[in-house]
């Protein structure tokens, strides 16, 4: 029998605790990491977090959490980079509705009593 590893938990963790020691080191030592504003990144770290949420997700083949994820991270790339009004509200509408995506397919999965975890390798 082939042992399976819950990998969503410790991914978002990790990406958490980058994302909050980054906030903490820009609040209480230097408002910038290298010359990055330390909000920024704390952003880009959850930009990260998403897209490695997505690809942990497409590799155990639940594409549907993959497109929730991946939509995630693609709104966080929008809100950064965005030039404009447009492509910053775009990147908001897509994380609202990536969320809500993630929130319903979440929820069916626990009522359909498949009883998977989210993301197992």
């Amino acid at each position: 029998m082939a042992e399976t590893v819950d990998l969503q938990a410790p991914v978002v963790g990790a990406g958490l605790v980058a994302a909050i020691g980054l906030l903490v080191y820009g609040r209480v030592v230097s408002e910038t990491v290298v010359g990055i504003d330390a909000t920024v990144g704390a952003t880009w770290v959850l930009a990260a977090t998403f897209a490695a949420l997505a690809a942990v997700h497409a590799s155990v083949g639940q594409y549907d959490l993959t497109l929730g994820h991946g939509g995630g991270a693609v709104g966080w790339l929008l809100v950064l980079v965005g030039s404009t009004g447009a492509h910053v509200a775009l990147g908001l509408v897509l994380l609202v509705l990536s969320g809500g995506y993630i929130a319903i397919r979440t929820r069916r999965r626990r009522d359909d009593g498949s009883g998977e975890p989210t993301a197992e390798c």
